[in-house]
């Protein structure tokens, strides 16, 4: 359970370079270690600065908003160990599909020694008071992934490519904590399939473009699929083509028996 102490505060942002860092970089592991057998509450974070031998004080500079505060440094340096991962030589090697797939693997790579601390945490998010942060947490680490992939969209690509990707880092993790095989197989065609439903969106979305409709226009998009534009020079057999072709691309992208990323 969540420390009481936290409930309806707003999380603080660590301040960087505060001089604090290598006391959170040191109750981290104490603290994911406890976690398993008493939770994500303020006294585990007593008893893992206890262990350290860090004073109260240095605790309560450390994470002025206790549990909060630990939940964000955790998806923090989690994340930041993605990063890195990428910038490897081979990885600029991979197609942009590999490449997703990479970082969300190396994201529950990071987390797998501490799975239970993990399986807890999203329970703890799970809760009305952590809603924000978790949605804060969920799209930073998409945001970490693209950054990672060398995106540069500064327009509503920016947005788009972190919506979709936050749904499919969220299902893929919770589809992981779900699995108990050895080789977590069961995961990784999960993940296959998430990313395989992008892609059908991206190839609708081409696909459209061809017609001359803009996919970020859903109104200007939608009245076109209702009234489309003639000319003299169109006839029934052209206007049934081209609505055919939408419904083929919409089809493509949304098949009734698997829509995007939310299929078990």
């Amino acid at each position: 359970m969540p420390d009481s102490q936290n409930k309806g505060q707003k999380p603080a942002e660590p301040a960087e370079n505060d001089g604090f860092e290598h006391i959170r970089a040191r109750i981290l592991p104490l603290f994911l270690d406890r976690v398993p057998f008493d939770g994500w509450t303020s006294r585990t974070l007593a008893d893992a600065a206890r262990e350290a031998g860090t004073s109260r004080a240095a605790i309560s500079a450390a994470f002025p908003q206790g549990v909060s505060d630990v939940l964000r440094y955790w998806s923090e340096q989690s994340d930041a160990l993605i990063v890195e991962a990428m910038a490897a030589p081979e990885f600029g090697r991979l197609k942009i599909r590999e490449k997703v797939a990479f970082a969300v693997s190396a994201r529950l790579d990071v987390l797998r020694p501490h799975k239970e601390a993990a399986r807890r945490a999203a329970a703890t998010l799970a809760l009305p008071i952590y809603a924000p942060l978790a949605a804060k947490l969920a799209w930073e680490t998409a945001d970490a992934i693209w950054r990672g992939l060398g995106d540069k969209s500064t327009d509503f690509n920016f947005y788009s490519k972190r919506g979709i990707l936050t749904g499919v880092w969220t299902s893929t993790f919770a589809r992981w904590l779900a699995d108990d095989s050895e080789d977590e197989a069961p995961t990784k065609a999960f993940l296959d399939a998430r990313i395989e439903n992008v892609m059908q969106i991206e190839k609708a979305k081409a696909e459209i473009r061809k017609l001359n409709i803009d996919p970020k226009k859903p109104v200007e998009w939608l009245a076109k699929l209702r009234y489309p534009a003639r000319s003299a020079a169109n006839t029934k057999t052209g206007d049934s083509a081209c609505e055919a072709k939408i419904d083929e691309a919409l089809e493509d992208s949304f098949p009734a028996s698997d829509p995007p990323y939310w299929t078990p």
